[in-house]
């Protein structure tokens, strides 16, 4: 069995410092670099997971008929299946300490890396954005419990935001932007506190919902609008499947990239274990929190709160306003840092190594963010999941498909280290492309089109055949199915201008 090169050697180093597709950020972190342990990952997806879209999760699946256990168990499957892509693509980052875009180089190409690379990044500008404006809408709410004046704004104009609620978000975005230049420990370390202080004051602010309440209110009680005799009587099944899908869209970004954060694992144990321990279980356990204290509000104030914000709001001791202030943007910084920015920094640098930095990539990030007026993207619940987590989990699924068929089916987990900088190496492909990938990225992503259109209005219902509009209610799968198959398809046709399929196995780190 031949080794496989985990590292690059000084003199391999040296030679592809001259390469365009080369830099320090995206460059192979030595072993030496690699400290992540179990809790380490554990920390990360509880950090990321304790977040409040996740405790506002539940919400829009309640609103749309299922009753709080149905849709706490839906987020926990849509994460359970999301974790096994997640932990697969994880294995290239652990083994040879590559971030995304440069894993992504071995399936599209050299250049055609940009594709997967730059939808990602787009997504994640979005979700930087959603966050963002979470973080700074925090801030302007609970300022405007010490100073009334500021809530007295109108909203119009192009932004339909009040000047104060963009000074805010404006605020909390710079503050983001100081630790993008900071660096990745300094993430590390900001998901470290992060993780306990979130689980401690979602729990406390359950007990608390509890006591007030007397109990955890209505909703916990309400049935399904599904079960017999309600309004949506026998289409729990056609509700669910779409739902289902939306929850998977939530974390599918981050099941591409996370080589960025694997490639720091000490061992793929600690990558498999921490990852398993930390994602499904805070996920469920946090839109929990926020289903069971969304109910109490119904008693305790008369009306129905889903945003935390809004229910923290209501409290008068000053001390608790500014420790709920700095917990929830502690918690929305790290989220987005680690989610939203680490991934799209170094896809845009994979565009031009030369000319942009990680820092820079994450600046470039904000300023999407910003452009993308993220405060319109939440306004509609339904548009939220059915929209927003949907469409892009059509575009995502199938690279996730790609990216695993290439790298453990057909390569069976070996790749050329040094090539996979080289603009003229074994994965130049076609001019830089992979017209493999690429094809199998077009056909992944087809059927879910025309069901996207209808859902965003640019065709009518009465266009498409039902059958063909409702195949968007399983993009993620249909698409990584369709593209898994593809790829290899593709990859057996074109084997002899590509790697050959008798390769010895990789040995696992």
């Amino acid at each position: 069995m031949n080794e496989i090169q985990t590292e690059l050697t000084e003199s391999q180093l040296a030679e592809l410092r001259q390469s365009p597709l080369f830099n320090l950020d995206l460059a192979p972190v030595p072993a030496s670099r690699r400290k992540w342990r179990i809790g380490s990952f554990a920390a990360l997806w509880i950090s990321m997971s304790a977040c409040i879209p996740t405790y506002m999760l539940a919400s829009s699946l309640i609103g749309g008929g299922m009753n709080w256990w149905q849709a706490v168990l839906t987020i926990f499957l849509g994460n359970l299946i999301v974790l096994i892509p997640m932990v697969l693509n994880a294995h290239a980052g652990t083994l040879y300490g590559i971030p995304f875009p440069v894993y992504c180089r071995a399936s599209f190409g050299t250049i055609g890396a940009n594709i997967p690379a730059l939808l990602r990044a787009l997504v994640a500008c979005g979700w930087f954005g959603i966050q963002t404006w979470i973080g700074g809408d925090a801030i302007y709410k609970i300022l405007a419990v010490f100073f009334p004046s500021l809530a007295t704004g109108h909203a119009g104009g192009f932004f339909d935001i009040t000047p104060a609620q963009f000074v805010c978000f404006i605020f909390f975005w710079a503050v983001n932007m100081l630790v993008v230049y900071r660096g990745i420990e300094c993430i590390r370390w900001l998901l470290n506190i992060k993780a306990p202080l979130l689980i401690l004051l979602g729990l406390l602010l359950l007990f608390w919902a509890y006591q007030k309440a007397g109990g955890f209110g209505p909703i916990l009680s309400q049935p399904s609008a599904f079960e017999p005799g309600q309004p949506k009587a026998g289409q729990f099944w056609s509700y669910f499947f779409p739902a289902l899908t939306g929850m998977i869209g939530f974390w599918a970004t981050l099941s591409l990239n996370i080589p960025d954060f694997s490639r720091y694992a000490v061992s793929q144990r600690d990558q498999v274990l921490g990852q398993a321990l930390g994602l499904p279980l805070t996920m469920a356990l946090y839109s929990f929190i926020g289903v069971a204290v969304t109910s109490a509000t119904t008693i305790i104030y008369g009306q129905t709160l889903w945003n935390p914000i809004d229910v923290l709001a209501r409290f008068t001791n000053p001390a608790v306003l500014i420790i709920a202030l700095l917990g929830l943007c502690i918690a929305t910084l790290a989220t987005n840092i680690a989610a939203n920015v680490v991934s799209p920094a170094n896809d845009f640098a994979q565009c031009a190594p030369k000319l942009i930095s990680f820092r820079i990539g994450g600046l470039i990030t904000g300023v999407i963010g910003i452009l993308m007026m993220p405060w319109k993207l939440v306004a509609d619940p339904n548009g939220y999941i059915f929209t927003w987590l949907i469409a892009y989990s059509a575009l995502l699924g199938p690279i996730g498909g790609i990216l695993i068929a290439d790298y453990f089916v057909w390569r069976r987990r070996r790749l050329n280290l040094a090539a996979l900088y080289q603009p003229g190496g074994e994965y130049r492909f076609s001019n830089g492309f992979s017209r493999v990938a690429i094809a199998a990225l077009i056909l992944g992503a087809l059927p879910s089109l025309p069901g996207f259109l209808v859902q965003v209005k640019l065709l009518g219902p009465d266009k498409v055949a039902p059958a063909v509009v409702n195949l968007y209610n399983y993009a993620w799968f249909i698409g990584f199915a369709i593209a898994f198959v593809a790829c290899l398809a593709g990859r057996k046709l074109t084997a002899s201008a590509s790697v050959p399929t008798t390769q010895p196995q990789a040995v696992l780190k």
